[in-house]
């Protein structure tokens, strides 16, 4: 074990172009994403684990990139938050292909919605917000496993309440069949 910590410690003097707060940022997208991409993946969704994950991954990678291209302009300071609102479009670009509407239906609405919370917890990382990437992760994970219960409790109930609701036939309602 103290050989692999000796190795990490020496990364940096060994190659100073690697950022190690890069790869750490990289680690926790994999962790915070996998977190939620675990629960849809328990959840049975069509965007699980590795989507998730990879959504987290790439916002962090692309915020960080936007930083470096805004520190690393020329003629004056750059706009760090263009490309974090390309992420922010493309994310809802996609979660907007999760949607399905079908019988007057519409299904994917909280599969689209973690994607792009996934992707700003992403970019959270990114910015180095590391307190508010996991409280978000926490939050998000609390608003999906606790409250699945509960949505599926209103979603029987409402049911229940169609059927009983339902206009009756005659017949029912008079309790005898009509004459031919």
């Amino acid at each position: 074990m103290q050989g692999v910590l000796d190795w990490l410690t020496a990364l940096p003097q060994t190659y100073p172009e690697m950022r190690l707060e890069l790869l750490g940022g990289l680690l926790l997208a994999v962790v915070l994403g996998g977190a939620i991409g675990w629960e849809r993946e328990l959840a049975q969704k069509p965007a699980g684990l590795r989507t998730n994950i990879l959504i987290c991954m790439a916002a962090t990678l692309l915020t960080d990139l936007s930083i470096q291209a805004a520190e690393a302009a020329s003629p004056g300071p750059a706009d760090p938050g263009r490309i974090a609102a390309q992420i922010v479009t493309g994310l809802g670009f996609l979660g907007a292909g999760t949607i399905i509407q079908s019988r007057g239906t519409v299904t994917g609405l909280t599969t689209a919605a973690t994607l792009w919370i996934v992707a700003a917890i992403g970019m959270a990382i990114g910015f180095g917000a590391l307190v508010e990437a996991v409280g978000t992760t926490l939050l998000v994970l609390v608003t999906l496993i606790p409250l699945r219960g509960l949505e599926e409790r209103l979603q029987a109930h409402r049911r229940d309440r169609r059927t009983t609701d339902q206009p009756q036939d005659a017949t029912t309602i008079l309790g005898k069949t009509a004459d031919p």
